[in-house]
């Protein structure tokens, strides 16, 4: 499903973000990308989903060569791709239905639809009894299952989370580790970032761990 092949990312100032970095994800793994703050993960995983292009390299993603489509078509392929980010981007001015329903809007999906894939995202979540309430009355880990629930709305074959954990207790980052093992049983492939991988437990099937921007150990 995705593969890295000697890929290097640069920020401007010649900062190297990722260095020479080669591995592969199956179709339907579930694999987190383990390592310190300024390890590389969110660079990564921004190469991944197509909102970073590669410096050197090449990203193969569910048969794609990233480096040789244009932009209409890497807008294309984010559309097969949910993405939950490390600060959330909620949109405080609207309720859960609203904020799950953005991308079904976005992706010209009818009324009708968006009822019913809303209604059933947030109900794989736990927040089926919270519906019309605005976000800023959730907890951080109901707000966290937001999150999920609007990046599987429009059913992803990739999702990728980044450190979805880093500010919750070990009981909620628990449930949201069970969430995404929910996902991934239904043939989601999923990436996860986290630098503390003592929350991984039985969860860490696999991990590759990310050491200024290359394979750690």
């Amino acid at each position: 499903m995705i593969v890295f092949d000697q890929v290097y990312k640069k920020y401007p100032g010649n900062i190297t973000a990722v260095e020479n970095l080669s591995f592969s994800i199956e179709r339907g793994e579930l694999v987190f990308l383990a390592g310190h703050s300024g390890a590389g993960k969110s660079t990564i995983l921004k190469l991944i989903a197509g909102s970073l292009t590669a410096s050197d390299g090449m990203i193969m993603v569910n048969g794609i060569d990233l480096s040789k489509i244009n932009q209409n078509h890497r807008t294309f392929i984010r559309q097969h791709i949910g993405f939950i980010f490390q600060d959330h981007k909620i949109l405080f001015d609207r309720n859960v239905f609203a904020n799950v329903r953005l991308a079904l809007d976005i992706l010209g999906y009818s009324e009708k639809e968006v009822k019913t894939r809303v209604t059933k995202a947030i109900t794989s979540v736990g927040l089926e009894h919270k519906i019309n309430v605005m976000p800023q009355e959730l907890s951080g880990g109901e707000q966290q299952r937001l999150c999920i629930a609007r990046a599987v709305v429009h059913r992803p074959k990739i999702l990728i989370a980044d450190e979805p954990t880093a500010n919750l207790d070990r009981g909620n980052a628990l449930r949201i580790l069970e969430l995404f093992k929910m996902f991934h049983k239904a043939g989601v492939t999923i990436i996860i970032s986290a630098h503390d991988e003592n929350i991984l437990g039985d969860y860490g099937k696999r991990i590759i761990r990310i050491n200024q921007g290359q394979l750690g150990s």
